[in-house]
C-alpha cells in the first residue's frame, strides 16, 4: 500500500506489473522502479527459454529493494494472462503500474508476409495492451488509482519499410491508449504511451550494422538509444509527477522523429 513518496523515491511502497521484461526496455524499467522505491515487481516474459533471463532481472530488482516475482505467460492468450495478473495479484496484493511493454518484431513486405506473421505480431503488441488493461483495470477501479503505460514506438508515426505490422500494431497502441484515456480519467487511472526511438535492446540483434548504421546518422543526437535513455519517462508517468498527463506519448528519440 502507498504510503507516501520522496523526491528519491517517487514510487515508493507502488506495485507494477511489467509485461515482456525479461531484457531490453522492459528489464531496464523492472530496475527503475525497484530504484524508485517500488516495493513489488513483477515480471513477465514469454517462453520458458527466457525463464534464466526474467530470474535474473528479479534478483536485481531483489538487490534494489524491492519484492520481485517472474511469471511466464503469453501476453496475447486470454488465459494466460489471467494466470499471469492473478499471481500478480496473489504475490503483491494489487497492482497500482501496469506498463504494456511485450513485443516482437518481424521484418517482411507486406506482399511476402505470412498472415500467421501478421496476426501473431499484432497478437502479442495490440491484443496483449487489450488483454493486461481490461484485466487490471478493475482492481485499479477499486482502490481508486492506477498507471497504465504503454509502449509504442516513434514508428508508428513515421513508418518503417517491412515493418507494416509492427508500426500498424504501435499506432493501434496509441489510439487505444488515447480512446482509453477518455474513458478512465475521473477514476484516478492515468493511460500514456512512451514511445521510443531505436534502442541497443535485443531487439535490433538481427538488424545488419549497414543499416543501423543508416538509422544512427539519421538521428539529429547522433546516437542510437541507451536503455538508460528510455526508462526515465517510464517512471516519470507512473509518479505522481506524472499525474496531469493522460492520453499522451512522450517519445525518447534522440529528434529521430517530432511528435
Amino acid at each position: 500500500m502507498m504510503t507516501g513518496t520522496t523526491a528519491t523515491s517517487p514510487l515508493l511502497g507502488r506495485t507494477a506489473l511489467i509485461s515482456g521484461s525479461s531484457s531490453g526496455i522492459g528489464a531496464g524499467v523492472a530496475a527503475a522502479f525497484a530504484r524508485a522505491g517500488a516495493a513489488y515487481v513483477v515480471i513477465n516474459y514469454p517462453v520458458e527459454a527466457e525463464a534464466a533471463a526474467a530470474e535474473a532481472v528479479a534478483e536485481q530488482v531483489r538487490s534494489l529493494g524491492a519484492k520481485a516475482l517472474a511469471v511466464q505467460a503469453d501476453v496475447s492468450d486470454e488465459g494466460e494472462v489471467a494466470r499471469l495478473v492473478a499471481a500478480a495479484f496473489e504475490a503483491a496484493g494489487q497492482i497500482d503500474i501496469l506498463v504494456n511493454n511485450a513485443g516482437i518484431g518481424h521484418g517482411d513486405t507486406v506482399e511476402e508476409m505470412p498472415v500467421a506473421t501478421w496476426d501473431r505480431v499484432i497478437g502479442v503488441h495490440l491484443r496483449g495492451t487489450f488483454l493486461l488493461t481490461h484485466a487490471v483495470l478493475p482492481g485499479m477501479y477499486a482502490n481508486g488509482f492506477g498507471r497504465i503505460i504503454n509502449t509504442a514506438s516513434q514508428l508508428a508515426y513515421k513508418g518503417a519499410p517491412g515493418l507494416s505490422a509492427y508500426t500498424a500494431a504501435k499506432g493501434g497502441i496509441i489510439s487505444f491508449t488515447r480512446s482509453l484515456a477518455l474513458e478512465i480519467g475521473s477514476r484516478n487511472v492515468r493511460a500514456n504511451c512512451v514511445a521510443p526511438g531505436a534502442t541497443r535492446t535485443p531487439i535490433l540483434d538481427a538488424v545488419p550494422a549497414d543499416v543501423l548504421e543508416a538509422i544512427r546518422a539519421g538521428i539529429p543526437v547522433g546516437d542510437l538509444a541507451d536503455v538508460a535513455d528510455i526508462v526515465p519517462s517510464y517512471v516519470f508517468l507512473a509518479s505522481e509527477a506524472g499525474r496531469h498527463y493522460q492520453g499522451q506519448v512522450l517519445s525518447p528519440n534522440g529528434g529521430d522523429h517530432f511528435l
